[in-house]
């Protein structure tokens, strides 16, 4: 998530939800979305959960922090009309493998480069949000003859200027104290453990236009697939290994599939200064009315967008 997030605060984010551990916990299955069937493949060392439905080209969901696969839920039945969609859980993540490391997005990457070679698929077409979004970065950068186009929403590869990031930003400002809070060894599992629908019902209540487009059940289902130490430790891990991830991106060119920048209202301009200086062809829309969770506060204008880029 950017640095300039003040004008969606400001815009939308309204009084906050009440947070709540909840006493009933669920887990997305089949019946949530008829025509889509789970799977589970050994890629890379580590066992990935993904969730495949429609035909056409392939295309690749990837999710990131603190959500799952079922990010796209909204936007998959409609996908699935033209695409053959692969929703993945990534490593660390929902029904994934929680390793011990391999959380630079170069290696994770690789995990979804595998996967789509054990399909079958020579290239395919990549869509990312949030940490998803570095993968998929990270993806077309590495594996370009594997990428016939990639998306990024609201979040673009690691680089420098998360150095530059403060934690104590001037008054008006709002502070991305996930970053340092997610830097931290063992605490987060200790305070968070069992808690993590608090943490959820804030991003949302902070983040977003309209946080009632995240619904009760979602939010159950983000929060039973973050709630165990292991689990929180492997999200970590995504952070934890940024400064990684700012040494690969220094070595990668500029990107050679067609890129598309789907961005909040926040995100827009950092979108339209950064994506000429490491991608060769890209386009820009501004989704109007959504804050970070682009696929689910705008689903109909997400899915139309992908499918006019992707079709």
């Amino acid at each position: 998530m950017e640095l300039n997030r003040r004008k969606v605060f400001a815009l939308g984010a309204g009084a906050a939800l009440a947070a709540s551990t909840g006493t009933a916990e669920a887990k997305a299955t089949e019946a949530d979305l008829p025509g889509f069937r789970h799977n589970y493949a050994q890629v890379n060392g580590v066992r990935l959960h993904y969730v495949t439905g429609g035909r056409g080209e392939p295309l690749v969901l990837l999710p990131g922090w603190p959500q799952t696969w079922w990010l796209y839920n909204k936007i998959m039945p409609a996908l699935a009309t033209r695409f053959r969609v692969i929703a993945v859980d990534l490593r660390g993540m929902g029904g994934s493998d929680k390793p011990q490391g391999g959380f630079d997005k170069k290696t994770m990457a690789t995990d979804i480069h595998e996967l789509v070679k054990k399909l079958g698929y020579e290239k395919v077409n990549v869509v990312g949000h949030d940490l998803g979004s570095m993968v998929a970065f990270a993806f077309a950068a590495n594996f370009p003859e594997a990428t016939r186009k990639v998306a990024f929403m609201d979040v673009l590869h690691p680089d420098e200027g998360f150095y530059h990031i403060p934690l104590l930003p001037p008054p008006g400002g709002f502070s991305l104290w996930w970053f340092a809070f997610n830097q931290v060894q063992a605490l987060p599992e200790q305070l968070l453990a069992g808690r993590f629908r608090y943490l959820i019902d804030w991003l949302f209540a902070n983040t977003a236009f309209n946080p009632a487009a995240i619904d009760e059940r979602s939010r159950q289902i983000y929060a039973r697939s973050y709630n165990s130490p292991d689990a929180i430790r492997a999200s970590n891990g995504w952070y934890q290994a940024f400064h990684q991830d700012i040494v690969d991106g220094k070595t990668y060119a500029k990107l050679t599939p067609p890129v598309l920048g789907l961005a909040s209202v926040s995100s827009y301009d950092q979108f339209l200064a950064a994506l000429p200086n490491v991608a060769n062809q890209f386009e820009v829309v501004r989704v109007d009315g959504s804050g970070h969770w682009l696929a689910e506060e705008q689903p109909d204008v997400v899915a139309r967008e992908i499918t006019e880029f992707f079709g």
